[in-house]
């Protein structure tokens, strides 16, 4: 293997093994209901009390029957909240996420939280998905 190749492969992991850490401490699933192609989420998933002081999560992350890979949403704005497969584009790895980006470990390509690319190999964006605020639900159109 080439000296530059093996640098940059272990800077890859280093990366990945980083994000994996600082993210690790904030995944936290949310309870979804799911009817037919939606899944509705409460936005209370969103924040929880620590020391009587409401933190608010960056993202929730779904796991739902029928999609291998977790699907995660962004919070953007209180009324903007994207969702996107956690599966990169290029290789099918399921993906990091935190500190507002996905991060593929298998071979270091970045997505933004609305699921756009911004390094390679991936060339194609996430697979995102339609949300919807009604109140205090946010639905995710499967379809």
């Amino acid at each position: 293997m080439e000296r530059r190749l093996f640098i940059r492969q272990c800077g890859f992991t280093t990366l990945g093994v980083a994000l994996t850490l600082q993210s690790c401490a904030s995944v936290y699933y949310a309870s979804a209901i799911r009817k037919e192609n939606q899944l509705y989420i409460q936005k209370s998933e969103f924040w929880f009390l620590k020391k009587d002081q409401r933190i608010e999560r960056e993202f929730v992350l779904i796991k739902t029957a029928n999609v291998k890979y977790p699907i995660c949403l962004y919070k953007v704005t209180d009324e903007e909240y994207v969702a996107s497969l956690m599966m990169c584009t290029h290789n099918q790895c399921e993906l990091n996420a935190g500190g507002g980006i996905y991060s593929c470990p298998c071979h270091g390509s970045e997505f933004s939280a609305r699921g756009e690319v911004l390094e390679g190999p991936a060339e194609r964006n996430l697979t995102t998905f339609k949300t919807e605020i009604n109140g205090d639900q946010i639905s995710i159109h499967l379809v």
